[in-house]
């Protein structure tokens, strides 16, 4: 039996095979032979049979129909963005939800409205019924159109395609779009969210730099102590020069004679006073501005980043870097420096020094367990780049370390040695300088890094 559906899209009832009666089948009509009646009435169960599995098959396919449609409703209620379908004339076909929450109109009754019926000023409506006209092969993206809605005009950032016949025939519009306050709002989450995570980086980093600051600090104590006693030694010095120099003077003063001066001039050793006085002024001086450039050092070391850029010496600042660590570390690492000249690089001298501190720092933690333990670092100018390298004589990368070198918070040092965070920072500071960071194993065993940023011009005198 086959099953029709009536033109409302009802099932209608069965539609049954016609079933001849008991007493036609058993004999044949009249002039009909015997054997020619058993082939019709076979022909007739094949054609029943037949009938039987195209119901089958359609029932199949209607059910599946039915679940597609519902998958397709479902789907359009759900979408938070606007849908509107409508045909070449601009009539609307089909909508969905969203749109109807928007315009505060029922789905039905936007079914059959004008598409220029949804716009919210005459601007929109031209554009809407000039894409109608114009629009059969192009897309239109975020073109904001006003919206009609209960509230009042809503910009909607919509995008128009053409909707086309299986022969390529234009057939209408299919038009989808969101409000734009929501867009706006969620771009202005997105930009918050983006201000937070470089805030959040550059504290990263800036904790990373007060940590390694924390190991330096007993090797700048020492370093400062040195031109700081010898400032304070010249002074005690000019202190007692001062002393003799007003006796002597307070005496000329006094109209005393002049053998009695003469004796007290020698007495006093006024003239070697006065050759000693330039070049203890001349040490003060020296250990004073050595004082400056340690602290100054050390102030753009523990400053936080402004991103003001400066043309500087990637050579002074590696000798500062080894010199500071060395000094905090103790350790009794050889370091072979050679560097050509100047190495000018443009970028925050104080990120170059933490990522040099924390190759250097490196480096004596792998030797730690060797009595000639070693560091060579060579640095040059080559072609348009500076390229410093750093060999040590350690053990080198183990290949699984190898590949995660430069990963956040991997680390192969023991727990209270290392956060792994030194080589995955120091990786974003020279990215940040334009430059790279490679690790690799020297063929002649140990660590091998290498560091490149752009040679940076001075500009003229």
């Amino acid at each position: 039996m086959a099953r029709r559906r009536d033109p409302e899209g009802g099932e209608g009832a069965r539609v049954v095979a016609p079933v001849l009666p008991a007493h036609v089948l058993d004999r044949p009509p009249e002039g009909v032979g015997e054997d020619v009646w058993i082939e019709v009435i076979r022909k007739m169960d094949e054609v029943y049979s037949d009938l039987l599995q195209y119901e089958v098959a359609l029932e199949e396919k209607n059910a599946a129909l039915e679940e597609t449609q519902k998958f397709i409703f479902s789907v359009l209620g759900s979408m938070s963005d606007i849908l509107v379908v409508c045909d070449r004339h601009g009539d609307i076909q089909e909508v969905n939800h969203a749109l109807a929450e928007l315009t505060g109109r029922d789905e039905a009754g936007l079914r059959g409205a004008p598409l220029r019926s949804l716009f919210a000023d005459e601007d929109s409506r031209e554009r809407a019924e000039r894409f109608l006209r114009e629009l059969h092969g192009e897309r239109i993206q975020d073109c904001e159109l006003q919206f009609r809605s209960r509230d009042g005009a809503v910009p909607v950032a919509v995008n128009c395609t053409p909707r086309l016949s299986p022969v390529g025939k234009f057939v209408g519009l299919v038009v989808t779009g969101r409000p734009v306050g929501e867009l706006r709002r969620a771009y202005e989450a997105l930009r918050r969210a983006h201000e937070e995570l470089k805030r959040a980086q550059q504290q990263l980093i800036h904790s990373e730099k007060m940590a390694s600051l924390g190991r330096l600090v007993a090797g700048v104590a020492h370093e400062l102590n040195n031109p700081i006693g010898f400032v304070l030694g010249n002074v005690h010095a000019l202190q007692r020069y001062g002393r003799r120099m007003r006796e002597y003077i307070d005496a000329i003063h006094a109209g005393r004679p002049a053998d009695e001066i003469a004796e007290l001039r020698v007495r006093l050793r006024i003239d070697r006073l006065i050759e000693d006085m330039q070049p203890l002024i001349d040490g003060t001086m020296e250990g004073a501005e050595r004082t400056r450039d340690i602290v100054a050092g050390l102030r753009r070391f523990s400053a936080a980043d402004r991103g003001a850029e400066e043309v500087f010496d990637l050579a002074a600042v590696v000798d500062r870097s080894v010199h500071w660590v060395v000094k905090a570390s103790g350790s009794k690492i050889r370091i072979d420096l050679d560097l050509s000249g100047e190495l000018p690089v443009s970028g925050s001298p104080g990120q170059m020094q933490q990522v040099l501190v924390n190759l250097v720092q490196n480096a004596i933690d792998s030797t730690e367990q060797r009595e000639d333990a070693r560091l060579a670092i060579r640095g040059e100018a080559v072609g348009d780049r500076v390229v410093l390298l750093l060999h040590d004589n350690g053990p080198g990368f183990r290949q699984e370390s190898l590949d995660r070198a430069f990963d956040p918070f991997f680390t192969t040092k023991p727990v209270g040695k290392g956060t792994g965070l030194g080589l995955s920072i120091s990786y974003g500071i020279v990215q940040r300088h334009g430059g790279s960071l490679t690790a690799a194993n020297h063929p002649d065993g140990g660590a091998l890094m290498s560091l490149s940023l752009p040679l940076a011009r001075r500009p003229a005198p």
